[in-house]
């Protein structure tokens, strides 16, 4: 199935690892030319090689801490410099550490609505001209299933994703007219290296008893949500906006 990727630009934030890496490799693959930003530059080096193997676009690698404003404006500015436009963002970023609601001061759930929230709200407000300007658009936010349903040592994550959907969904109608789509990505178990992480010492052991709470009976690999990204990032996903993605294995048990 094309997507109709080829020749559109995408811009994907903490795309050094895990997840952000999995979908700026796979919309590479799908013909984007992909700008790609992470904070950790060594990291960021590995990844652009990894990013440019992909797939036949351009990749254009900035060093960038997404909290800082003035920092998200000039990369997406010479990213559109560098590659011709921008069509599409996917705005991802790490987690904030775990714990239980009460471990928590207020600066701690200041600096994770930093990180998760306010980056989203200053990446998507740099993008948007250039989104609108093309006629056509595709907005993609990275969160998690506590957005569907909340994860009780993830107290940070729970709050501060809980806002970008939020955000997302008070979106869409502003911007349907434009030709530009919204969506939120909820990613479950992904063996990713902040999943390790938690899994304790015995890596192994630990990530197959997380396991058990998945349907499917595993955890997902970063390249299957990056497909799912992928397609709403599409053509072929013109119609779908407002929407939150599960990509979870069955795992979230709500129904709304």
């Amino acid at each position: 199935m094309d997507l109709g990727l080829a020749g559109r630009v995408a811009l994907v934030s903490g795309a050094s690892s895990g997840l952000g890496l999995a979908v700026a490799k796979e919309l590479a693959a799908e013909g984007a030319d992909v700008a790609i930003a992470s904070r950790d530059r060594a990291r960021l080096a590995d990844a652009e090689r990894d990013v440019d193997a992909a797939g036949p676009g351009r990749v254009h690698a900035t060093a960038l801490d997404v909290r800082d404003t003035a920092a998200v404006e000039a990369w997406v500015g010479e990213a559109a410099d560098a590659l011709g436009g921008v069509h599409i963002l996917v705005a991802n970023a790490g987690g904030p550490p775990p714990g239980m609601a009460t471990e928590f001061g207020v600066e701690d759930y200041r600096e994770a609505v930093e990180l998760n929230l306010l980056s989203s709200i200053a990446m998507t407000t740099a993008v948007l001209p250039h989104l609108r300007s093309a006629g056509w658009g595709r907005l993609l936010y990275v969160t998690s299933v506590a957005v569907k349903q909340p994860i009780p040592h993830l107290a940070l994550s729970n709050t501060a994703r809980a806002g970008v959907l939020g955000y997302a969904k008070s979106l869409v109608h502003d911007l349907g007219d434009a030709g530009i789509t919204v969506n939120v990505l909820a990613p479950g178990l992904t063996r990713t290296a902040r999943l390790e992480s938690m899994a304790g010492e015995d890596v192994e052991a630990g990530v197959a008893e997380m396991a058990r709470s998945v349907p499917l009976g595993r955890v997902a690999d970063p390249e299957e949500f990056a497909a799912a990204a992928a397609f709403l990032a599409s053509d072929r996903a013109s119609f779908v906006t407002g929407v939150v993605f599960p990509v979870d294995g069955g795992a979230t048990g709500s129904l709304s």
